[in-house]
């Protein structure tokens, strides 16, 4: 099957989806030639490590888990980002840790490495990710994947900001270290995305931001610089809408507007936002739960952005992600949509009082 023509984004950029053996794998390239090399180059390693699986069952039985964990994340690695192999090794490192040195062949009951991990305190979400890993490893390897009862994912209430909260949020951040990339996050940005942001992405005559790019821990829990954003939808160019984060852009002396805008670790940022909020009566939502109430805020009665707006600036590939795990309404929000609720009734009685009175 031949890789497919690259498709041409509105932001100028291209764009290719492969499909490789169920497996979805983007990629966006400024440039239609690149874009089609990168594409060609990944399914031409596909094939190389695929064509190396096929003698795998002959083998498998000397392997043990560790190894067949080594095994696919290292065929995995030219395809998948630096954040995405550094979280597979940390599940090979901390997860079925009773179970590494054994091969598939002298494990007789695999729940027990499920029941292990939940007796364990790990959550639910953990464990399916895990799961799912070494069940792919085992496939790559040539086994058959065993059937598991996974416990049941409860989802986590994402702390966020109102509309009230974001303005106090805003005034109690102005002239911190954190005030840009916090925002920044505000504006919707995600982490990776702040820290892949450079001076040449930020244009205060226009008062835009463009996102290009992003920057995430690899396995050696080294920040690296990727041409790549989560989706196709996250590469965009979005209007600066707080006047606060235009200030501290340009308070920024212009000598030292080179190179990358928040140069200090993404997880200092996060300590820094959630310092601020304990210390004003605020949830501690650090740099994601910003992100969020940017959503939460665009909706609100105050804003009312359309969801096609939410979605663009946002960089959100479809309405459902953006209505599942977004889209929040505040205390204020429901009490004003219940007294409208009320207000539809009040006046229809009055109106049938109204109509009962006697003519004079």
């Amino acid at each position: 099957m031949k890789v497919p023509e690259p498709r041409k984004l509105p932001s100028g950029s291209y764009y290719i989806q492969l499909r490789l053996d169920g497996e979805s794998i983007s990629i966006t390239k400024d440039d239609y030639v690149e874009c089609k090399t990168e594409a060609e180059l990944i399914k031409a390693q596909h094939r190389k490590n695929k064509s190396k699986r096929k003698g795998a069952p002959k083998t498998k039985k000397d392997k043990t888990l560790e190894t067949i964990l080594e095994d696919y994340i290292t065929s995995r690695k030219a395809v998948l980002s630096p954040a995405t192999i550094r979280g597979y090794n940390t599940i090979k490192e901390n997860r079925f840790s009773g179970y590494m040195d054994k091969k598939p062949s002298s494990i007789k009951d695999w729940q027990e490495l499920i029941n292990d991990e939940v007796k364990a305190d790990v959550s639910a979400k953990t464990i399916k990710n895990s799961w799912s890993l070494l069940s792919a490893a085992l496939k790559y390897a040539g086994y058959n994947t065993p059937p598991v009862k996974l416990p049941q994912i409860v989802p986590a209430e994402r702390p966020w900001l109102d509309t009230d909260q974001a303005k106090k949020f805003v005034k109690a951040v102005h002239g911190s270290d954190c005030e840009i990339p916090a925002l920044l996050a505000l504006h919707s940005l995600r982490r990776s995305e702040i820290m892949g942001l450079t001076w040449d992405d930020i244009d205060l005559k226009k008062n835009t931001i463009r996102v290009r790019g992003s920057s995430v821990f690899d396995e050696n829990n080294k920040l690296v610089y990727k041409d790549t954003n989560k989706t196709k939808n996250s590469r965009r160019t979005i209007p600066i809408m707080i006047p606060e984060l235009t200030k501290a852009l340009k308070s920024v002396p212009e000598g030292n507007r080179t190179g990358a805008v928040i140069k200090c670790n993404p997880n200092t940022i996060w300590a820094q936002i959630n310092r601020i909020c304990d210390a004003n009566g605020l949830p501690r939502v650090g740099v994601h739960g910003l992100r969020h109430s940017f959503a939460s805020i665009s909706f609100s009665s105050e804003v009312g952005m359309t969801e096609r707006e939410v979605m663009e600036i946002g960089g959100w590939e479809d309405f459902q992600t953006v209505h599942k795990i977004y889209e929040h309404l505040s205390d204020k929000n429901r009490q004003e949509a219940a007294k409208k609720f009320s207000a539809f009734f009040k006046n229809a009685d009055n109106k049938n009082a109204d109509r009962k009175k006697p003519a004079k």
